[in-house]
């Protein structure tokens, strides 16, 4: 059977500025991306049908018989089970899974999928909205943690002058350095993936994830309920927080219920507020609307784009939203809204033009030995002209 992950526009939407450059199913939230998630739970490869700019990065694979699953749903053992005898399945109006021919999928109708889904009365966790992301992290860290531990062998602590607290909690991959740190299993659990380096000095509190070839630097203050992806570098204080991969807050700061993209830079002693003077509930930039919505939430920091970077001592007021390739430096707090293509802070922006937004991306890249190659070009060129609109200074 062939499985493919399917985007439900209101809810793209909804995820941006992440879903710019990705499809929804490549969002990392716990240990793994939704994608990822689905794989080893079913034990076969997925492809995405996505939105048209991102679909010759991700191309969809179809054959006669496909089963299609909502991207923004993150699988657990019944609901796969479900989905495996080929169920077409919604939840509270949202369509979860449905079956479709090859012919079908070229005209693949939701409204009336979702008409002929029966009702799923299991749990269920969905990613619709960006603060999703940090919010449910902890519960996906605990759940990705069983899914990939499962039948095999942690390495061990060997280092003398670390301490481990709920060490049954933990699980180190091959090649990972611990040194003269603090891991606190015990209000759950923390994964080390292969390569990665925990320095001198950190304390990390579970649940708590950092994959393959990543670092906490010396000093670091990792609260829990936080994940860090492949080569990064993140030091200072971190809470609640995912950062996808290939990113570095790699200095002092503080970073709280905030979600960073991938090749991204928080420049040394950059620090988000995730909590609001009066505790009033928090707002963030809705796209689709192009107006700020109320999240419900208390705490609530920064959502930050790909390719996005910020000076040392930037300060980000609660719910600040960053787009794709902007670049914050500069004293006092820039709007609680940055466009994609932004240059500048609480002083005043003007467009990061796509040329030198490239060159930087390349330098970066490089450094992890990945290029910019012609296809991350043309998604970021497309987004360029998608996100003229939200640049206002563009219009005087």
């Amino acid at each position: 059977m062939n499985y493919l992950l399917i985007e439900q526009t209101d809810f793209r939407n909804q995820l941006k500025p992440f879903t710019f450059t990705r499809p929804i199913a490549e969002i990392r939230v716990g240990i793994l991306t939704i994608k990822e998630k689905w794989e080893k739970h079913l034990n076969a490869t997925l492809s995405h049908i996505s939105a048209p700019t991102l679909s010759e990065k991700y191309p969809t694979k179809t054959e006669a018989r496909n089963i299609l699953i909502n991207s923004s749903v993150c699988p657990n053992p019944e609901l796969v089970k479900a989905i495996q005898l080929g169920a077409s399945l919604k939840k509270e109006g949202v369509l979860i899974s449905a079956t479709a021919t090859e012919e079908e999928i070229g005209f693949f109708d939701p409204k009336q999928k979702l008409e002929e889904a029966a009702e799923y009365d299991g749990e269920i966790t969905m990613i619709t909205q960006s603060w999703h992301i940090f919010q449910k992290n902890a519960a996906e860290i605990r759940s990705d943690f069983e899914l990939i531990t499962a039948g095999r062998n942690s390495q061990h602590v060997n280092d003398p002058h670390t301490s481990v607290y709920g060490e049954k909690n933990i699980f180190i991959e091959e090649g990972a350095s611990i040194k003269a740190a603090i891991l606190n299993a015990e209000n759950g659990p923390i994964y080390i993936g292969k390569n990665a380096q925990i320095h001198e000095g950190a304390i990390i509190k579970g649940p708590f994830a950092m994959l393959d070839n990543s670092h906490v630097n010396m000093g670091a203050k990792i609260k829990g309920d936080s994940t860090i992806g492949p080569y990064c570098k993140v030091g200072g204080e971190v809470s609640n927080s995912v950062f996808f991969g290939y990113s570095s807050k790699g200095h002092d700061g503080f970073i709280g219920n905030s979600v960073v993209g991938e090749w991204c830079n928080l420049g040394a002693d950059t620090n988000t507020s995730n909590l609001k003077n009066n505790y009033a509930s928090v707002k963030l930039w809705d796209y689709a609307k192009g107006s700020f919505k109320d999240t419900g939430l208390q705490f609530c920091g920064l959502m930050m784009g790909d390719h996005s970077k910020c000076g040392i001592n930037t300060m980000f007021n609660t719910g600040t939203v960053v787009g794709v390739c902007s670049n914050v430096f500069g004293s006092g707090f820039p709007r609680n809204f940055i466009p994609s293509f932004a240059w500048g802070g609480a002083a005043g922006f003007s467009t990061f033009n796509l040329k030198k937004a490239f060159e930087v991306a390349e330098k970066v890249m490089e450094r992890r030995d990945k290029t910019l190659d012609e296809t991350e070009q043309k998604i970021l060129t497309e987004h360029f002209e998608e996100s003229k609109a939200d640049r206002i200074w563009e219009k005087k």
